[in-house]
Order: structure tokens, then C-alpha cells, then sequence
């Protein structure tokens, strides 16, 4: 059963010698991260699931170990999803992990986590909700104390100089997920339009209904932690516990 999740951006300006010099525009959002994830290790589970949106070869489950890098962002630093070997041993397949996954790895050593098993999942943002709900509900029945870091950003059009332009439907549709996740509205998240959000470049979206398939029957309680857009793309941080 699902007992706690943290919600966060994945962008890999997280990471400061991704950001460079531009890293202390994102302080304000790591510390909400940091925050979150106490909220997960205090839940005390036996099994902390990453899940992040990949695209191919990305998507699909990595086991506890798995590598990733921030190399192809032109800096020298890697990851490890949890402890382990990462010599690529079950469904991984030795493959990489994807950046927003790598993100997730990256804040859970950050906050030196050792509370749980940690494995990840790579979903495609394609996938239709009902499809993720359905792997949300599979997560939620991996062990008795599950818990969920979820990676993914909001729109990506919120100005003219964003990654997608500026798109009047980015603010609502943004602000519509703030309010979901930071109260915990299942119903909600489940009902965020699959198509808006890709037009929009809101890659949260898919993670957020994998999220609310396995808090079903779970009874969390949602509290938003931080709610901003810098360089015109939604990164939002809520907890539910």
C-alpha cells in the first residue's frame, strides 16, 4: 500500500554543475525537494519506487543500482539509483537511466537516502491514463510500506522565451495540477487531458496519473510545497502523506 509520495520537477538544472552559473535560480526549488523527500524517508517504507517520463529505450522498469549520467548535459557527474552493484543485472537490462529518473537518483543521494530499496520506472508520455492508473495500482501492491518519488514538470509555455512558446491554456492547466496534487484530488490528476498536456510539454502528467492510480483507498492528504515557473516552464513540489 501506498503510504507516502513526494512529487518534483525533473530538469537536470536541478543539478548544480548542470546549471552552472544559473544554479542559485533553483535553490528555492531544491530546498522544497529536499523537504519533500524527508517527508518519504519519515513515512519509514520498504520500498521507494522513482517514477519519471522517458522516452524509448528509457521506459520500462530499472532495478536498484541502475546507473545514470548528467554526461550528455557536458558535465562529469553520475548516478546510482539507490545502492547496488548497477551492473545492469534484471529488467533494465544495463540500459541507462533516463534524465528525468537520473534527476530523482541524483536528490535521493543528495538527501542520503537509506531508508528503503529504491527502484524506477520510466513511463511513456504517450500513455494513456487509464493505463497509468493501472500501473500505479501495480506499484501500490509491491509491498506492505510503499513509497513514491514522482518526477515530472508542468507546462513548458508559460512565456515567450519557454521551451514551448507562450500557450494561454498553460497557466490554467498548471494551475489545475497545483491545486490536484497539493490537495491529493485522484479524480483531478486521472482527469488531466493526455492531449492538452502534451501540447503543452507537460511531462508530469502521465506520473502524476501513475500517482494517483496507487494512492487509491490510501487516504493521503496532499500538501503543495512549491508552486513557480522559471524560464517559463511549471515546476511544482507537493507531498502526500
Amino acid at each position: 500500500m501506498l503510504v507516502a509520495a513526494a512529487v518534483c520537477p525533473c530538469p537536470p538544472l536541478l543539478v548544480p554543475e548542470v546549471a552552472a552559473g544559473a544554479a542559485p535560480e533553483l535553490d528555492t526549488v531544491r530546498a522544497a525537494c529536499a523537504d519533500a523527500l524527508g517527508v518519504l524517508a519519515a513515512s519509514q517504507p520498504d520500498l521507494l519506487v522513482v517514477v519519471g517520463p522517458a522516452e524509448q529505450p528509457g521506459r520500462g522498469a530499472f532495478p536498484q543500482g541502475s546507473k545514470g549520467s548528467f554526461r550528455g548535459f557536458g558535465v562529469d557527474v553520475d548516478v546510482r539509483l539507490g545502492d547496488g552493484d548497477g551492473d545492469g543485472d534484471g529488467v533494465a537490462g544495463g540500459r541507462e537511466l533516463p534524465a528525468s529518473l537520473a534527476v530523482g537518483a541524483w536528490l535521493l543521494d543528495r538527501a542520503g537516502w537509506a531508508s528503503a530499496p529504491v527502484e524506477g520506472l520510466g513511463v511513456g508520455e504517450p500513455l494513456e491514463a487509464e493505463r497509468c492508473v493501472r500501473a500505479g495500482r501495480q506499484i501500490a501492491e509491491r509491498a506492505a510500506r510503499v513509497a513514491m518519488l514522482v518526477m515530472g514538470d508542468g507546462t513548458a509555455c508559460r512565456t515567450l522565451k519557454a521551451p514551448g512558446y507562450l500557450d494561454e491554456r498553460a497557466a490554467p492547466f498548471d494551475a489545475e495540477a497545483s491545486r490536484a496534487l497539493g490537495t491529493a484530488d485522484l479524480a483531478a490528476i486521472k482527469a488531466l487531458d493526455a492531449d492538452l498536456a502534451h501540447r503543452l510539454k507537460a511531462s508530469g502528467r502521465a506520473p502524476w496519473q501513475v500517482l494517483a492510480g496507487a494512492a487509491e483507498d490510501a487516504g493521503l492528504a496532499g500538501e503543495l510545497l512549491h508552486d513557480g515557473a522559471p524560464y517559463g516552464v511549471c515546476y511544482l513540489v507537493a507531498t502526500w502523506s
